[in-house]
């Protein structure tokens, strides 16, 4: 490591490489007066975030941050988010974010996972250090921190079903080299605008938000989705790049065609949707209202071993598909690790390219292997020309009399019909054929269980179609595209079951002499 000292303060380079908050600070010096961030309460300039993260970095050290610790940000979206990051990365500590309105039980499993040296946001009790989260550090020291690089640049926590709490270390040492090499690839350009549109305790707009920041993009944070909001600010700040999942695509289109129409959608240069399967209808309606050109579909794991990347063009060519691998490789398999011919359905294996470093570690949790492959549990099939189509995971496929249906698509043909905001198919235990389909269904409008049956029938066979139709009041998923099929049946079974020992009950009270 080499050190030069000048009146902007020390400049440190680790063996050719650039700690994030270094990047962040040249930022600053080339132009202190542009916008870093804005969220509800206003905006703060490059100059400002440097000197507020140094603030607030001193006061984590007070508090026992060091290098190496880990730092949980459980803070709604705001500016003070973004910040936590960036003055845990100046102290070579890793941020981990996570959910502001976890309820207590699962917040305490995660801690006790995670063992930050701090909290930010929600107060973990038990005596572990906590900051507020509108904690004022405005008397500490804004004088440079010595340079640091943090082991990772990120520790989100699992978005998968499985229930058990895990962490997922990124593999990638906070240095703008490791942390931007994709950036071109998705498309975050230099100097541009980037709008947060959901909950940055998931991986995906803490990870884009924080590397736009990196690229000099000044980021706009929506503090909850609206679809008309989302238009406005748009127009207001000429957003360049927009992250989206399927579900805020699918209600900024059902927005009024007024609405729509007024909206300045002329500076996206790039809408990307990660999250969850897209409707066809909804990939559709947005490559005629932004171009295809214009849209990008990513596939991957917040572990990273592989990827998959399409745009709108390729899209139409391929309907259905997530694309070609842009990193790592992929394979897929079936039950007995046999690799399967094109167009066959199998479990998606991936593993990181020949020769390069490791993209992730887990806390609290082992990956799952096999003969150097690993798999997030997800099924699909690759047609001649190398194209991913994903089925479902192997967790929610339903067994069905001995045949099987995947979820994710009866939840695609339902998701046609007009009346149709939300949805989830699960399956439920039947004595006579194992499962039966059940689907639960979040309507903008009424609409019967016989219409949405005959809906189907046009598109799956009888088998797929649910047997029984529950209707919700609430999304099925939340703003970042989020469902847990699993928890949706557990709770059902439950009702199901003290249903039955009720009924049971009045039946002996009747019989009892």
């Amino acid at each position: 490591m080499t050190v030069d000292a000048d009146a902007a303060g020390p400049r440190v380079t680790h063996q050719g490489r650039t700690s994030l908050q270094a990047r962040l600070r040249e930022l600053a010096e080339i132009a202190p007066d542009r916008p870093a961030i804005t969220d509800r309460s206003g905006t703060i300039t490059r100059e400002e975030l440097d000197r507020r993260t140094t603030r607030l970095a001193r006061r984590f050290a007070a508090l026992g941050v060091t290098a190496g610790s880990m730092v949980s940000i459980a803070l709604p979206n705001c500016i003070r988010h973004l910040e936590s990051s960036i003055a845990a990365w100046k102290l070579g500590a890793v941020p981990q974010p996570l959910s502001h309105r976890l309820p207590g039980t699962e917040f305490e499993r995660l801690l006790a996972v995670a063992d930050p040296a701090l909290v930010v946001g929600l107060d973990p009790g038990q005596g572990r250090p906590w900051l507020r989260g509108d904690e004022d550090v405005s008397t500490e020291s804004d004088t440079h921190l010595p340079d640091i690089v943090a082991p990772a640049w990120k520790a989100p926590t699992s978005g998968g079903s499985t229930g058990s709490p895990k962490l997922i270390v990124a593999g990638q040492e906070a240095t703008a080299e490791a942390v931007l090499a994709r950036a071109g690839a998705l498309r975050i350009a230099p100097d541009g605008v980037m709008l947060t549109t959901a909950p940055m305790y998931h991986n995906a707009p803490n990870m884009f938000s924080l590397m736009a920041l990196a690229q000099g993009n000044h980021v706009v944070v929506m503090d909850r989705f609206d679809p008309e909001h989302t238009l406005d600010l748009i127009g207001e700040y000429g957003v360049t790049w927009l992250y989206v999942v399927p579900t805020m695509m699918g209600r900024m289109l059902r927005l009024s065609d007024e609405i729509r129409s007024a909206a300045d959608m002329s500076s996206l240069r790039t809408v990307l949707h990660v999250g969850a399967p897209c409707p066809p209808k909804v990939k559709r309606g947005w490559l005629e209202w932004t171009g295809p050109e214009t849209v990008v579909e990513l596939y991957s794991g917040t572990e990273a071993q592989a990827s998959c990347m399409i745009d709108g063009v390729e899209w139409l060519s391929h309907p259905g598909s997530v694309g070609r691998v842009t990193s790592g490789v992929m394979t897929i398999r079936d039950d007995g690790f046999r690799e399967v011919p094109a167009g066959t359905v199998g479990e998606v294996w991936m593993r990181r390219a020949d020769g390069a470093p490791e993209t992730y570690r887990y806390v609290g949790a082992q990956a799952r292997c096999r003969g150097g492959w690993e798999s997030l549990g997800d099924l699909g099939h690759v047609d001649r020309d190398g194209y991913l189509y994903l089925t479902d995971r192997t967790s929610d496929m339903i067994l069905v009399g001995g045949a099987n249906v995947y979820p994710a698509e009866v939840e695609a043909a339902l998701a046609e019909h007009p009346a149709v905001l939300t949805c989830a198919v699960i399956g439920l235990p039947d004595d006579d054929l194992g499962n039966t389909v059940h689907a639960i269904v979040q309507v903008a409008e009424p609409v019967t269980e016989v219409d949405l049956r005959e809906h189907l029938r046009g598109r799956l066979v009888s088998y797929k179609v649910p047997r029984t139709v529950e209707f919700s009041d609430t999304p099925l998923r939340d703003d970042a595209g989020k469902m847990r099929r699993g928890a949706l049946r557990a709770a059902r079974i439950a009702a199901r079951d003290l249903s039955g020992a009720a009924a049971s009950s009045v039946t002996a009270a009747k019989s009892a002499p």
